[in-house]
């Protein structure tokens, strides 16, 4: 199964961990990249770009993820003034002087997440609203057969009672609809990985 322990996350030495010791892990997921090197991890993640965001997934965990932006804007979840910047302090706050000069790749405007730091194995992203900070963190292991895989933590710190009882209440809608179509489309990235560079390279060379 693709869902992990939270040990697979706590056991890694991601840089990570020294910017959310106030933070509790909700999930960490694993996702099946065959053949994949040391090295591969922007190749990863290029082609998860490419294959989309929510947009892109099936009509179930788009009528989700518009119900939940519907309600967000009636009940003012998603205000500016409730995200990072606004009610929480953005992550990049805290970094150290190394991953505040690394680089810290696009934001992802579909979810949206706003990019914290993007490493050669692991890459963080945030996001906050009246219910909660979260952090989604992609890091790239080395698996039991000796290859790389993509494994993804859900990092959160709810906003109080309201946001443990939010949270609590849209875990079966994230681990039975959301995750799985997630590593439905991010495998298939993977697979195709080879597709899309040869397209973006096509399209570099006219």
């Amino acid at each position: 199964m693709p869902r992990l322990a939270e040990t697979a996350y706590t056991e890694q030495p991601w840089r990570i961990h020294e910017l959310t010791k106030d933070f509790s892990v909700e999930d960490v997921w694993s996702f099946r990249t065959p053949g994949a090197g040391p090295d591969d991890f922007p190749t990863m993640l290029a082609a998860m770009r490419a294959a989309g965001g929510p947009a892109k997934q099936p009509w179930p965990v788009r009528l989700l993820f518009t119900v939940r932006w519907k309600l967000g804007a009636v009940l003012g979840w998603d205000r500016p003034s409730a995200g990072v910047g606004g009610r929480v302090a953005s992550l990049r706050d805290r970094l150290p002087g190394d991953l505040r000069d690394a680089p810290r790749g696009p934001d992802d405007e579909a979810m949206p997440l706003t990019a914290v730091y993007e490493l050669g194995r692991e890459s963080a992203r945030e996001l906050a609203n009246k219910t909660v900070h979260t952090v989604m963190h992609l890091g790239w292991v080395q698996g039991a057969n000796g290859a790389y895989e993509l494994r993804m933590a859900v990092l959160v710190k709810p906003n109080g009672r309201f946001g443990r009882l939010y949270m609590a209440a849209i875990a079966p809608f994230r681990h039975l609809v959301v995750y799985p179509s997630l590593t439905r489309q991010w495998e298939r990235a993977w697979r195709d990985r080879n597709d899309v560079k040869a397209t973006y390279d096509d399209g570099r060379s006219r």
